[in-house]
């Protein structure tokens, strides 16, 4: 048990401050709520550029390492194979990443931007509207925030698996920081917190989402006593799963959540407008392609407003918040693929898949707001949490449907909490690949409390803020990771293509006839 010792100043330091956010806030949560409001407006406004510059950074590097000459190195040795097939290895990517988030947001914030638009002159609930509304969503959900844990897995795959060292950040920092323990303390403490901070938000909003489910089905009324209850239904599963393992309950969950999400996104494919859909999905694409520097790079110094913050803004740095997990995890069910297959693996499927759900589930929602004045938009105005199932209503079966999502949600709050649960273990006991049962239960414990906390001090707003707050420091932690890239595959010998193969073994066998003719003719 030494990895939990006296010595480990990282599980030590960031338990206890994360355990006194806890007690804080529940003993003083109106207070607890106000400080958080204050660091929201403080790290929105001064630092929002920081944060729209980075990912944009982070992108274009990344995609660069992919199409140069390091793309064919292997996360591994060069005769290893991928540890996972890839449909399992899609399943764990989505699941644990924004899986849950997507179910929440797929609806919401299509419709929400259709209520309200993100751009003045447009008409709000316009066919316009529509429009701007399906290309925002699909940014949001694209390239950019996947590219933040791919940038983390990235460094952490290669080290784990080619340098055989530990998957901590600390560790993929080295080559820019040095290896002193309060430098390396300091680094894994700041990514234990934005972790847990970033999982925290991602419960919260699930346990939001399931409380609205509960209620429209089965009336059972949207209370922070309902709330709690089904938070700690979700921390018992999890606890559980946790304990069987990254091979057992992670990646059955894992299959499990990628086929019913695309059972879901059949259904409501064929009973919805599917021509609009296909029309709405193409044309939302193209427009996210278009304005992609654009929204990028979009603030708006000279009208002032909120609206970016409120949403890219915190979109990145909720992502930033969750990249020491996703990134470490993402790195760990990836071993054996090449640096180009991860890339692209991560920064296009993934997201292709997010951008498929939007504009089925959003599509169709909008669908019926224009042509049927379903008053969608409206109702999520109102409650954000109910944004799936009014689009249920809409639709055939809608009491079975909106059963069905609640399990769905429940069971993607599952993995990504026990996965985070797995990851944050692991990062306090030196990189450990299996971390005690104990340290487990302490960051999966801690994980939920937080969560109850940032519900009861103020939902919504409070979940955002401690995404925000979390994010800021590790941006520049992000930032030093490219420079650390780049001075890690410098020093990498580049793996021999197949052709490049051939064509050297048909030189040396030419050469070796060459060698061998004088010999035969001189002992005749």
């Amino acid at each position: 048990m030494k990895e939990i010792g006296l010595k480990n100043v990282v599980f030590w330091i960031s338990a206890v401050l994360v355990l006194a956010l806890v007690v804080i806030g529940a003993i003083m949560p109106e207070s607890f709520g106000q400080a958080a409001g204050h660091l929201f407006e403080l790290s929105t406004k001064a630092f929002g550029w920081f944060y729209l510059l980075s990912v944009f950074l982070i992108i274009l590097f990344l995609f660069g390492i992919a199409i140069s000459k390091f793309g064919s190195i292997r996360l591994g040795g060069e005769k290893e194979r991928p540890q996972y097939p890839f449909f399992t290895w899609i399943g764990m990517l989505f699941s644990a990443g924004f899986g849950v988030g997507l179910v929440f947001w797929g609806v919401a914030e299509p419709m929400s931007h259709f209520f309200s638009t993100p751009f003045e002159g447009i008409t709000a609930q316009s066919e316009n509207a529509a429009r701007v509304a399906m290309g925002y969503s699909f940014f949001h959900w694209g390239i950019s925030q996947w590219s933040v844990f791919a940038m983390i897995g990235l460094v952490i795959a290669f080290l784990q698996f080619r340098k055989e060292k530990d998957g901590l950040v600390s560790t993929a920092l080295e080559p820019i920081t040095g290896s002193k323990p309060a430098v390396r303390n300091t680094i894994d403490t700041l990514a234990v917190i934005a972790t847990v901070m970033g999982i925290a938000t991602s419960i919260g909003l699930g346990v939001m989402q399931m409380s609205g489910g509960l209620h429209i089905v089965f009336g059972t009324g949207n209370t922070m006593i309902i709330q709690l209850i089904i938070l700690f239904c979700i921390f018992i599963a999890y606890m559980i799963s946790t304990t069987t393992g990254l091979d057992k309950g992670i990646r059955y969950l894992s299959n499990f959540n990628l086929a019913v999400a695309l059972l879901f996104l059949v259904y409501v494919f064929i009973m919805g407008p599917t021509v609009f859909i296909l029309e709405s999905f193409t044309l939302a694409l193209g427009d996210y392609v278009s304005n992609f520097v654009q929204y990028s790079l979009r603030m708006t110094p000279y009208v002032g407003g909120t609206w970016v913050r409120d949403w890219t803004i915190f979109y990145w740095a909720w992502a930033i918040a969750w990249s020491p997990y996703v990134g470490a995890f993402v790195a760990r069910v990836s071993r054996g693929r090449t640096i180009r297959e991860f890339i692209l693996g991560v920064m296009i499927i993934p997201p292709f898949i997010a951008c498929l759900w939007i504009a089925v589930f959003g599509g169709t929602a909008l669908w019926h707001d224009l042509n049927r004045n379903a008053g969608i938009a409206a109702a999520v105005h109102n409650d954000l949490t109910s944004a799936l199932f009014q689009l249920f209503d809409q639709l055939p079966l809608p009491m079975i449907m909106s059963g069905l999502s609640i399990l769905l949600i429940l069971t993607f709050l599952v993995t990504s909490a026990d996965s985070a649960t797995y990851i944050l273990a692991s990062m306090t006991t030196g990189g450990s690949l299996k971390p005690p049962k104990v340290v487990l239960f302490v960051w999966g414990t801690l994980m939920a409390a937080i969560a109850g906390v940032l519900l009861f001090a103020g939902g919504l707003n409070a979940l955002q803020t401690a995404s925000l707050v979390a994010a800021l420091p590790f941006t520049i932690i992000l930032l030093l990771m490219i420079a650390a890239t780049v001075k890690l595959l410098r020093k990498e010998p580049l793996p021999i293509r197949n052709r490049d193969l051939k064509r050297f073994r048909r030189l040396e066998e030419a050469a070796n006839k060459e060698n061998k003719a004088p010999n035969k003719h001189k002992n005749k």
